[in-house]
């Protein structure tokens, strides 16, 4: 079935010539170490590495890659034809938003606070109702808990304020990734053993995507399609993702992003 449809998505790809596109895909994303950050006026990143592989199989060349808070990067994604958007969550309520590309990884997020705050404890997601919560504006977090009635919510734009929300204590929880702790600790200056798991939220598990906006030709998403299924189907993604990580940490410190 999925040679079937790598095929089939080939064949609609290769139908039209590259040059049929006469507007410059827009690439848009957001500062997020290890997966994408800036590093000599440049978007790296191991996820941005999957990108590029991923235009070139696809024999896409005009194309530009962009970081910006993600609420508007989310926004233009939304609005305007030719923009490819990543790492963004596939959910239901974005289901129809979007054109699908492809799947780079699963992302389990968890709730964290500071170990030295004993007093904050939640072993519900109702228990943790009850506290101020920091997220990022028009994320797929700050989403998710407002549709389960959390009111306490402190809104960002960036994930380096969220972090620093909590170091400061302006808020109690974060909720986070494994991944996402260790360069946001470096680019603090912080001690990420000083970080304790409250909660995971479990039904927040999800897959993080690259996705074309509604107005993009089917024809530029198609060939997108095939050249990333043919790169996670040779290992390339994977090994793209998980090979570099530790060293994209380690640069996303530095004063350069």
């Amino acid at each position: 079935m999925k040679r079937a449809l790598l095929s089939f998505l080939l064949s609609i790809g290769t139908l039209v010539p590259i040059g049929t596109w006469a507007q410059t895909v827009h690439v848009v994303t957001e500062n997020a170490p290890p997966f994408t950050y800036m590093q000599d006026k440049k978007v790296v990143g191991t996820a941005a590495s999957v990108l590029e592989k991923t235009m070139q199989q696809a024999g896409l060349t005009d194309y530009r890659v962009s970081m910006y808070p993600w609420a508007r990067a989310y926004d233009m994604a939304l609005t305007e034809p030719n923009v490819l958007i990543f790492l963004i969550a596939r959910t239901p309520e974005r289901e129809k938003q979007f054109q699908w590309v492809g799947e780079f990884m699963q992302m389990r997020y968890h709730l964290y606070k500071l170990r030295e705050r004993a007093s904050i404890t939640a072993a519900s997601l109702d228990e943790a109702r009850k506290y101020v919560i920091g997220v990022m504006r028009d994320d797929v977090r700050q989403q998710y808990l407002q549709r389960r009635g959390f009111s306490r919510l402190v809104v960002s734009a960036q994930p380096t304020e969220n972090f620093n929300q909590l170091l400061n204590r302006q808020v109690d929880l974060v909720p986070l990734t494994e991944a996402a702790t260790l360069p946001l600790c470096q680019a603090a200056h912080f001690d990420c053993e000083k970080l304790e798991k409250v909660f995971t939220l479990d039904e927040m598990t999800t897959g993080l995507y690259m996705a074309y906006s509604k107005s993009t030709p089917p024809a530029l998403v198609a060939r997108t399609q095939a050249a990333f299924e043919q790169l996670r189907g040779n290992g390339t993604v994977r090994r793209l993702m998980e090979a570099s990580q530790a060293t994209a940490a380690k640069t996303a410190a530095s004063p350069a992003k």
